[in-house]
């Protein structure tokens, strides 16, 4: 049996229960504006590039798993590609639903997590105008202090939020990141 929130998804058109995530850390947080230029980095199956378009954003998405939206740029690519950098502009908001295939081995799961968040800041810091938004899926473990850390470097306002959208045994947890500077 799905969950409540997978089955109000598929009744409210969304692709993934994880667009209720996105609406709700948008409420709270103000992340994205109408007209906004967005990266939806790992953007697979599309929930998050759906809230997008309903904000009358202009949504560019990257995966190693393609998706097919009218109106969206959409680059078939890998977070770790040297090249991804290339053929991205300037955004307002670079959002990152990434995670690894789990394992199971939690120490792994949570490595692998830390790291695709690392390279989706350095994304960010790369492709965000002044004053832009980063928001970031991350596994909680020992190592999210540091990376906290490293994120405060580049933005005024960092905070964390699990929304209630996430499962309660999950161990994701959403790192808001508002108004990008340039050192």
């Amino acid at each position: 049996m799905r969950d409540k929130l997978t089955l109000r998804a598929k009744r409210e058109g969304y692709l993934a229960r994880s667009a209720y995530k996105l609406l709700s850390l948008n409420s709270k947080y103000n992340i994205i504006k109408k007209g906004d230029k967005v990266l939806d980095l790992g953007c697979w199956p599309g929930s998050w590039i759906q809230v997008c378009l309903n904000l009358k954003c202009d949504v560019t998405g990257v995966d190693i798993k393609k998706v097919d939206f009218e109106g969206v740029n959409f680059i078939e690519g890998d977070i770790y590609d040297k090249n991804l950098l290339d053929k991205l502009g300037k955004f307002n908001v670079v959002l990152s639903d990434l995670a690894p295939k789990t394992t199971g081995i939690k120490h792994l799961d949570q490595a692998r997590s830390l790291d695709l968040a690392y390279n989706a800041l350095d994304v960010a810091k790369n492709v965000l105008k002044e004053k832009g938004n980063f928001l970031c899926k991350i596994f909680q473990s020992n190592d999210l202090d540091e990376f906290v850390r490293d994120v405060k470097k580049n933005f005024v306002f960092v905070k964390m939020s699990k929304p209630e959208a996430s499962k309660k045994r999950s161990k994701e947890i959403y790192l808001i990141a508002k108004s990008k500077h340039n050192l």
